[in-house]
């Protein structure tokens, strides 16, 4: 699971503006990450030119998901992420940097801003917090808590089983002993009666 790109913009009238964002391109080559990085820019910017105001929306480009929020109040998010990053928690994450975007940055600087004048700092942060979804999100965490424990209680099943196999082929293995005991105790006390008697 990979966090890519995180970016905050505004929906405005004749074109869509970015405020701010964030980008994790490490597992790109040092040669392709200014390019990947440009592109991640232009497709965020063309994802909330195309969403509706007030919508949430997951768009898949090849092995990618771009998660994007458009608020009524024309302020959007976008997340990139690869496939298997779960959109509960890129939804959740969106939702959370909006709200503080919008409490630390005047509404007034959104049509006009951009990355090198708004004053937002915690993109980065929220950015790498966020790149394991089981550690930064409450639920993910517990869920991966539940299917460790389940994971678990299948195991002990699956020994508990096998130990009661065991168990059944002992007690047949037993009763077979028990009649075998039976015979020689019999056989050896005819022996020692024949020898008392001499």
């Amino acid at each position: 699971m990979k966090l890519y790109s995180l970016s905050v913009l505004y929906k405005g009238d004749p074109k869509v503006v970015l405020l701010k964002a964030a980008y994790d391109v490490s597992s790109f080559s040092f040669f392709q990450r200014s390019s990947v990085q440009e592109f991640m820019t232009f497709t965020s910017q063309l994802i909330v030119e195309r969403s509706a105001k007030g919508t949430r929306s997951s768009v898949k480009e090849q092995e990618y998901l771009c998660h994007v929020y458009v608020r009524n109040d024309s302020l959007a998010g976008v997340a990139i992420a690869d496939n298997e990053y779960p959109s509960r928690v890129a939804f959740t994450l969106l939702e959370k940097v909006l709200d503080e975007f919008s409490n630390q940055v005047d509404k007034m600087d959104w049509p006009v801003g951009s990355p090198a004048t708004i004053r937002y700092t915690a993109l980065d942060g929220h950015l790498s917090r966020y790149q394991n979804p089981r550690e930064a999100d409450p639920i993910s965490k517990v869920q991966a808590e539940l299917d460790e424990t389940k994971i678990i209680l299948h195991n002990t099943m699956e020994s508990l089983l096998e130990r009661g196999e065991k168990l059944d082929d002992l007690v047949s293995k037993s009763e077979v002993l028990g009649t075998q005991s039976k015979a020689f105790y019999k056989t050896a006390r005819k022996q020692n009666s024949c020898c008392a008697i001499m």
